[in-house]
């Protein structure tokens, strides 16, 4: 498989998606919930079949993962994954911090990743073993070594309120610890800041694999360490996520750790 091919044509799905998505910025006639705060819009599901539209054109044999579209199934053994626009509420507000992101993996394993900012044209890139790159430029991780002087990230579920406790429990460890917290509304472009050195640890939970899987696969390529909270390898199936530029990620699984059940 040719994963600079894959790269390419992943690059120009994201930048049809990407003109969809502009086109309907500020202009949207409809906005329906999936959930009490769960959002979709036509930007989503337009700019999604534009995506799938080009990738299946070009690899009509491949399986599909896609945020709106469900799984698509195809060619066992290869899989994008995709989600077409991860920072929905913040879209409909017409805030500026959404993304495309799209990943592509071989049996499972995520061997190729994009994550496009539209109004920025910030463009973040991977493939496995070659490293990451912003608008082909090689990004690394920062080389801050202790929470307390560390700008952190993170993201809170659609389920926040069934898990309140757990989740002020960690998110205060985290404040009282660092510089600060950013909340950001994009957990692809949260993990592409963190590979390009502007944070330097996030953590999240009850995320999807379109949330993640091409966000994970850039940041590991930058340098960072990736794990659940409990320090296990993680996988996009995985609904707990730490990620930190290595250095800080002990203390971080020390903040993250409930001692006392919730």
């Amino acid at each position: 498989m040719d994963l600079n091919f894959v790269k390419k044509v992943g690059i120009d799905a994201a930048d049809k998606g990407a003109k969809k998505l502009l086109f309907h910025f500020g202009n949207l006639s409809k906005v329906n919930k999936k959930g009490a705060i769960d959002l979709v819009t036509e930007a989503d599901t337009e700019a999604e079949k534009l995506i799938i539209d080009t990738i299946r054109s070009n690899f009509p044999e491949h399986s599909i993962l896609a945020e709106e579209s469900g799984r698509i199934d195809g060619k066992q053994g290869y899989q994008w994954i995709i989600d077409p626009l991860d920072g929905t509420t913040n879209f409909t507000h017409q805030l500026s911090l959404f993304s495309i992101s799209i990943a592509f993996a071989i049996d499972s394993d995520i061997v190729m990743g994009i994550v496009l900012n539209p109004i920025t044209g910030e463009l973040f890139t991977a493939i496995k073993g070659h490293g990451a790159e912003l608008n082909g430029q090689t990004i690394n991780v920062s080389n801050t070594k202790e929470v307390s002087e560390s700008l952190l990230v993170t993201g809170f579920p659609y389920n926040f309120k069934t898990i309140i406790d757990p989740l002020m429990t960690r998110f205060l460890n985290c404040l009282k610890a660092s510089q600060g917290i950013r909340r950001l509304g994009s957990a692809a472009l949260d993990l592409c800041f963190l590979a390009c050195g502007r944070f330097d640890g996030y953590w999240e939970q009850e995320l999807k694999p379109w949330d993640t899987a091409a966000g994970f696969l850039i940041a590991s390529e930058a340098g960072a360490a990736v794990t659940d909270f409990s320090d296990q390898p993680f996988t996009v199936e995985k609904k707990e996520i730490l990620a930190t530029n290595g250095k800080i990620h002990n203390e971080m699984l020390l903040l993250l750790e409930l001692k006392d059940k919730i």
